[in-house]
């Protein structure tokens, strides 16, 4: 069996890798495949958090350039977000693999509020944290992955065309 090399990591992943390079989400194929992947990674006792992004569904940016208010589109990522992480979490439940998801916009029917020590705890018990946003508009997910502050040693990126 091979050696990690990190025992926790944070996976930043774009919207569009899920989407599989189209719009949407694409579960049966990309979503599960990414599922399996974490899931190898996971075997090796490594902790594994994750930050997604929601440009597989909606972009900020887009719809402010489209005449809409910048912070109610900016909201709508954050909720795209929301919904990739929950396929995604599906995924992984699929295979057994314990999962939380974490937002800091409010949704406790579906998610966690984001508290960096509670994450923590979560990685450390062997679950899988979802983190998403800092439920402020006009902050870019990629700068979310950077301030995490998990104590993580490795760092890796799934990104699709749009560099998301």
């Amino acid at each position: 069996m091979p050696v990690a090399k990190y025992s926790r990591v944070l996976l930043k992943l774009s919207g569009e890798a899920l989407g599989g390079g189209s719009y949407g989400i694409d579960p049966p194929r990309v979503v599960a495949h990414i599922a399996a992947e974490i899931e190898e990674v996971m075997e090796l006792g490594v902790e594994v958090a994750v930050v997604v992004g929601g440009g597989n569904i909606w972009r900020g940016a887009s719809g402010s350039a489209g005449g809409m208010d910048r912070v109610t589109a900016d909201y709508m990522g954050m909720l795209a977000t929301v919904l990739n992480a929950l396929a995604l979490q599906d995924a992984l439940e699929d295979k057994g693999m314990p999962t939380r998801v974490q937002t800091a916009i409010e949704m406790r029917s579906i998610a966690e509020p984001y508290i960096r020590r509670r994450a923590v705890r979560h990685l450390e018990k062997g679950e899988l944290s979802f983190c998403l946003r800092n439920g402020q508009p006009l902050f870019l997910h990629r700068y979310c992955s950077r301030a995490a502050r998990f104590g993580n040693r490795g760092r890796s990126a799934a990104h699709g065309q749009t560099g998301g």
